[in-house]
């Protein structure tokens, strides 16, 4: 699972980079606005099953291909529900006729999605690996598929079609997967009791992740609005390096959350000096990927992308600081779990979107896609620290994070 991540992000990176200098900052930011406003209405179309699925498969092992059938079925609905949702939403941006043929196409996906029940039923049976080697396969070939574009001239509306056709194959590939492996066919069953329970118990869910995707994709559909495709462009380039970076906190937390459990169950003071040293080594991965990110931002950009999207030095220099909070924000993720503070973390996750939106109104006039990137940063620090210093129940997590940064040079990463 580790290696289909990198590989992931790997190739997004590097073809991303390609495209990006192929299609110049003009139609580079009307296919990233494209995606980021698909993304926006792809966790309506997920239903919030992911984990509840996982869950349910587990503890339910006779009735497997009933919650398979029933999960697909509904994330169908879902997802042309989103994609209607969508579509009606469309008429009221400043979009162009072809920007929202882009955005329909990229949308196909919405349905396509609900084939990832299969990578939750492997997940169940921990055979995740056969899931991994499926994502990889897809990564690679949709590499190669968009070079092939690029080398060929191809227009803006192919590189749209790529996006669907990788959902499309990926969906092909999970069910491909499936059957060889001879396993009955679940796309015959469904069960309207199961649906409403499946329902009951997800929706908090899918506002935990609408909030949570609008707070990272809002800025680019607004910065769309405000000023155009070209500061997109700009935006989106920074926000791919940043994100491709942001990968080790999945690693991370993996690695060292069943240690913190079990911290926690010895006594209260090893729990807190494992949490402790766990946001010590988040602060030092923060520095030794962020200051670097932070001083080499021109050549960076002028390098990978070109003199074309010289206006993006700035915007990468201050993105930098997003790597300081998806570092502590992943750490704060695992205390809210540990401690079942859900509620909590949704309701912080609202009003940090609420603040992102608000700080972007003010702030992109004034300043463009730096304003933006400021916004983004302001409701990351409401989410991660000030609502957290507020409520007494997540204070002693704040004066853990500040301790850490004060006391990064004790990092012990051998600490058992």
């Amino acid at each position: 699972m580790v290696i289909d991540r990198f590989v992931k992000i790997f190739t997004n990176l590097l073809v991303g980079v390609w495209i990006a200098r192929y299609l110049g900052p003009e139609q580079f930011g009307t296919l990233s606005y494209a995606i980021a406003f698909v993304a926006i209405f792809t966790v309506i179309g997920k239903m919030g099953f992911d984990n509840i699925l996982k869950r349910d498969l587990v503890e339910n092992p006779n009735d497997q291909l009933d919650y398979l059938g029933t999960a697909f079925w509904t994330k169908t609905v879902g997802g042309c529900f989103a994609f209607g949702l969508m579509a009606l939403t469309l008429p009221f941006t400043s979009n162009d006729f072809l920007t929202n043929l882009y955005v329909c196409i990229i949308a196909g996906g919405l349905i396509t999605q609900s084939f990832e029940v299969v990578e939750f039923y492997y997940h169940s049976q921990v055979q995740a690996k056969i899931i991994a080697f499926c994502n990889i396969t897809v990564s690679v070939l949709s590499a190669i598929f968009k070079i092939v574009l690029i080398v060929y001239g191809a227009p803006l509306i192919w590189f749209a079609g790529a996006v669907f056709l990788t959902s499309l194959f990926q969906a092909a590939c999970f069910y491909i997967t499936y059957k060889i492996g001879g396993h009955k066919n679940f796309l015959g069953k469904f069960d309207a009791t199961l649906a409403k329970k499946m329902l009951k118990d997800s929706w908090p869910l899918i506002f935990s992740g609408l909030s949570l995707m609008l707070q990272a994709r809002i800025d680019q559909v607004m910065l769309k609005e405000m000023l155009g495709s070209a500061e997109v462009g700009y935006y989106s380039v920074c926000l791919r390096i940043v994100e491709s970076l942001a990968v080790f906190p999945y690693i991370i937390n993996n690695t060292f959350m069943p240690a913190i459990i079990s911290a926690k169950q010895k006594s209260q003071a090893s729990y807190e000096d494992r949490f402790l040293n766990f946001y010590r080594l988040y602060f030092v991965l923060f520095i030794a990927l962020g200051l670097p990110l932070y001083l080499l931002a021109k050549p960076i950009i002028l390098i990978l992308f070109g003199d074309a999207y010289s206006p993006a030095v700035i915007l990468l220099a201050v993105m930098s600081l997003r790597l300081f909070f998806a570092h502590m924000g992943a750490g704060r993720n695992v205390y809210l779990i540990i401690e079942n503070l859900t509620k909590f973390s949704l309701f912080t996750m609202v009003m940090g979107t609420i603040v992102n939106i608000a700080a972007n109104l003010w702030l992109i006039p004034q300043h463009g896609a730096l304003g933006a990137v400021i916004a983004t940063i302001i409701s990351f620090m409401v989410t991660t620290f000030v609502f957290d210093l507020i409520y007494n129940k997540t204070r002693r997590n704040v004066l853990l994070q500040l301790r850490s940064m004060l006391t990064f040079y004790k990092l012990n990463i051998g600490e058992r």
